[in-house]
This record gives C-alpha cells, structure tokens and sequence, in this order.
C-alpha cells in the first residue's frame, strides 16, 4: 500500500527543488554567442537611449542659438523624434 503523503514529505520535497535551483549559478550557465549577423545598417555600437536624446536635446538647443529656458521643451522634442524612430525601425 501506498504511503500517505504528509504535509512535512511535500514542504521537504519543495525545499530540495528550489534547492537544486539555487545551486545553478550564473557563470555555469552556457553563453552562446548570437547566430544571427547583425544587419549591415545596423550601427555596431548601440547608444543608450538616454545618451541619444542627450545629444539630440543639445543640437536643438544650439539651434534655437543656445538660449536658456528651453530645456524641458528640448528634451520633450529629442525624446520623441528618437521614440520615434526607434518605433518606426521596430515596425519595419
């Protein structure tokens, strides 16, 4: 006859998944390189968003010929003209 599962048998059992789980690190898990080659006009060096509305926000505000007051209204413009083209590359 089959022995009756206990409460303490199903927490043990549970402990020694997650214990097998815990074991694993990080640096035995395999990398494997990309098998896809980048696209060639697909820049090879990938710029942070933030970093690319920085500089965007900057050419807008040598534009308007460096007056102050206009910060927010030139990174608002910057955020979205480089959304905006992320979006637009995503979709296509």
């Amino acid at each position: 006859m089959a022995k009756k599962r206990t409460k303490a048998d199903r927490l043990q059992r549970q402990t020694d998944h997650q214990g097998k789980k815990v074991d694993r690190r990080p640096e035995e898990i395999e990398k494997r390189p990309s098998t896809l080659p980048p696209k060639s006009d697909e820049p090879t060096v990938l710029i942070p968003i933030e970093q690319q509305i920085q500089k965007r926000a900057y050419e807008l505000y040598e534009q308007r010929g460096r007056t102050d007051g206009h910060e927010l209204d030139d990174w608002l413009q910057a955020e979205c003209e480089i959304k905006g083209t992320q979006a637009n590359a995503a979709t296509a």
